[in-house]
Parts: structure tokens; sequence; C-alpha cells
């Protein structure tokens, strides 16, 4: 985005402001009906609940639903809440079954129940199949409207039959193939439709199937789709019946979705799953207050191992003097690691039974660093103090970067063992870990070398 486009939006942002203070309808209205969709949903997520629902409710109602359906789902829920019932149900009956299903998770039991019931009974079948499946899985973020077509098919009859469900389709660029007992047989794309000669049959233009399970971890789907890159992945059950579609946009957005919640959890807080500025204050607490206290906790560690050499810093003050670098810099390494394996874990790249591999990879890259760090600390040290106090910071700083890189790049594959979110356990749990045991590794040096 340009520097101009960021300053005319701020300026729509605050006509329609004064418009909404103002209580100033008919240039709300018409200033409002002058802006693109993506424009208008910029200015809800940047807006407060009363000031988003007074502007939603002056769009034109096939704008509306368009901006409605771009929104998190956790705005989405504001809005129903600020809406009348009558606006909400129309509303929620044009949503497709998979967005519905994650508005309704946003919303109280009671206003979903209501609005389950208000669907017509054709939707709430969809809806209700999706509903089925466990958070987490990608049967809960799947689509129920596809067009499947049968290997026994003309080309020609395929065509016609994509053409009268053409609105009724989550997407109609890869088609499923399946047999009479809804079991998946493979797949055709439009393009291959188009250009087969006439009488062609799909069974002699579909292509072998790649597919995923309807419990299969949604994360872990959404990656395969773009590892494939396909525009669209069959989601089948544990007898390989077709039940429904991943779509290649569904797919960027929860991977786009874990990357958010990893990159949260790795600096110590909980992912807020709306936009910053529509968080409140309160929320905002809450996402960072938890892991603090957790680190907080931790950190009673480092200063029990002060406590033990306490004598030994009063007998050299300047081993005092470093170590917030000593400490500071095997979190930093730790940090490193961890990052790096996770993001790793998360691309494929590596998996659990590849600990052993990745410990002596990062022993290596942790001994290579600590080399280079200490090197240098143990020239400077030594010039400004002593070589002894020199050798000791050089020392410490090899044994720390070691330990540290190794730990790091360890944790995020344990955690995966153990079931546990890689993200949980890198950053903040590195970060305690190391302070500690470098600290004590740091003391212990120091005895040996300068014999105190």
């Amino acid at each position: 985005m340009t520097v101009s486009d960021v300053q005319r939006r701020d300026a729509v942002r605050r006509a329609v402001d004064r418009a909404i203070d103002d209580r100033d309808v008919a240039p709300l209205t018409a200033l409002a009906r002058s802006l693109s969709s993506a424009d208008v949903v910029d200015i809800l997520e940047r807006c407060n609940r009363e000031h988003q629902a007074v502007l939603y409710r002056v769009l034109p109602k096939g704008q509306a639903l368009e901006v409605f359906e771009r929104l998190d789902p956790s705005l989405q829920g504001d809005l129903v809440g600020a809406l009348q019932d009558d606006a909400v149900s129309a509303l929620f009956a044009d949503l497709d079954p998979d967005d519905r299903v994650e508005l309704l998770d946003e919303l109280p039991a009671t206003v979903a129940r209501r609005l389950m019931k208000g669907l017509p009974p054709d939707e709430r079948d969809k809806t209700a199949v999706i509903l089925g499946y466990p958070h987490g899985s990608i049967g809960r973020q799947m689509s129920p409207e596809f067009i499947a077509v049968r290997p026994e098919l003309t080309t020609a009859e395929a065509l016609t039959r994509v053409t009268r469900h053409l609105d009724d389709a989550e997407t109609v660029y890869t088609l499923p193939v399946a047999d009479a007992q809804r079991t998946l047989v493979g797949v055709v794309a439009l393009r291959d439709l188009l250009r087969a000669a006439p009488g062609t049959t799909i069974a002699e233009v579909m292509r072998p199937a790649q597919w995923v399970h309807a419990t299969d971890d949604a994360e872990a789907a959404a990656r395969r789709c773009a590892d494939l890159k396909v525009l669209a992945l069959p989601v089948v059950d544990d007898e390989t019946r077709l039940v429904g579609i991943l779509t290649v946009d569904d797919a960027l957005q929860i991977l786009e979705d874990a990357e958010s919640e990893d990159q949260a959890r790795i600096g110590g807080a909980e992912p807020l799953r709306r936009p910053y500025l529509t968080a409140s204050v309160v929320s905002l607490v809450r996402s960072r207050v938890v892991w603090l206290l957790v680190l907080a906790i931790g950190a009673t560690l480092t200063v029990q191992v002060l406590e033990v050499f306490e004598a030994t810093l009063a007998e050299v003050v300047a081993l005092a003097l470093f170590v917030p670098l000593l400490i500071g810099t095997g979190g930093n390494t730790g940090n490193q690691a961890a990052t790096t394996v996770t993001r790793a874990l998360a691309l494929g790249d590596v998996e659990p039974a590849d600990l052993l591999k990745v410990l002596f990879r990062e022993f290596r890259v942790g001994l290579s660093l600590g080399l280079l760090l200490g090197g240098v600390a143990f020239v400077a040290t030594s010039v400004i103090y002593d070589r002894q106090l020199g050798a000791v910071i050089g020392l410490t700083l090899l044994s720390v970067c070691t330990m540290a890189a190794t730990v790091g790049g360890a944790m995020p594959l344990l955690a995966r063992t153990v079931r546990a979110d890689p993200a949980v356990f890198s950053n903040p749990f590195i970060t305690t870990f190391v302070d500690a045991t470098g600290l004590l590794i740091y003391f212990l040096i120091a005895k040996a070398v300068l014999g105190i």
C-alpha cells in the first residue's frame, strides 16, 4: 500500500467517524456507498462496536453480505450482537456453511441455537454436518457445497451439470469424481472438461485424487493443500466417501491463523483472534498476563542461582557486570534455534523422528556461534580487564551458546512428540531455562578458572 493510499484511508476514516458522531445519516450513507468492500472492512476493523453497527447498517444489502463474509468471525459476532434479529437471520442464511460454523463458535449458545432454527432445512443440514466434526479438524472448516461428477458421464454432461449448479458451489475449477456410493475415485479440472473431445467420458480425463480425512488436523490439511499447489482438495470420511472440499483460499486462511497463533505464543502471549484496535484493554491484558506470571515464577530459579553464588560475586565484583550479557546471549541463541525448528515443523521439513539429527545439527551451530562470540569476548575482556576474566567470559559464551542452541532445537520436537504446541515450549521456556542454567555454568567456570 502506497503512502497516498494510507492517507486516503485515514481521511475516509475520519470522515466516517465525524458523520457517525454527528448522527448525520445522509452524508454517512453516501460516503459508505462510495467505498469498496475492502475499504469498509478496513474501517470496521478500526472502529468501536457502536460505530461498527451504525456504519454497517447503511451499506447496500449486496455489499453488506460481502463485507460481513470478509470480517473475522470475532467481528461478525460483535455485529450480530448489535444488529436486529431479522437482519442477522438474513445474513446468517446467506453465509456459506463453513463460514456459518465459524460464526457460531463466536456466539453465545442461545443465539447460536436461535439462528440455527431459523435456517431453511437444507442449509441447516449442511451446517450440522460441519458442526459434527471436532474442533481443530479440517471437517470443521471444509465446504459441503461442491459439484461432484460421475466417472461414466461424458464431459458435455459434466459441463451441463456444472452450469446448472454454478451458483451453489464453492468452486468449479477442480471437480471431485465419485462413484454411485460417493466413493472418491479421482478429480478433474474444468480446463480438461472444456478441451476434451465430444463423447469423452470423465474416466478418460480424470486424474488420481489427492485427499485428506475429515478428522485430520486443519493446519496439516491446509499445509498439504498448499504443498500440492491445488485449487481444491477433496475431504473424505473413513470409508473414502466424499464429504466436502477444502479450497485454497480457506487453506491459506487456516495457515495465516496458525502463523499468527505461533508468533503470539513464541512472544509469550496468547493470540487475540481479532484485529488489534477492536480488542479491549482487558482482552489484551488477559492474553499476556498468564505468560508473564509463568515467566516470573521461572525467573525465581535465576534468583536462587545468584543466592548460591553470592560469595563468588562478592570476591570478584566484575563478574556481576557480565550477567546480562551472558544470559541475554544464551536466551537469544536458544530462541533462534527454537523459532527455526518450530517453523521447520510447521512446514513439514522436520518431524519428531528427526530429533537426533536436529540435536547434532544445532549442537554444531551453537558450538560455532560460541567459538565466534567467545573469541571476541575473550579478546575484548582481556584488554579491558585481564586474561583470566576474559577466559571466563569466553568459555561461558562457548558453553552457553552450545547448550542453548541444542536445547532450543530439541524443545519444539519434544513438544510435538507429547502433542503440545511447539510454540508454547519454545521462546518463553527457553529464556527461563537458559537464564538459570547459563548462570550456573558461568559461576562454575569462574570458580574453576579464578580459583575462588
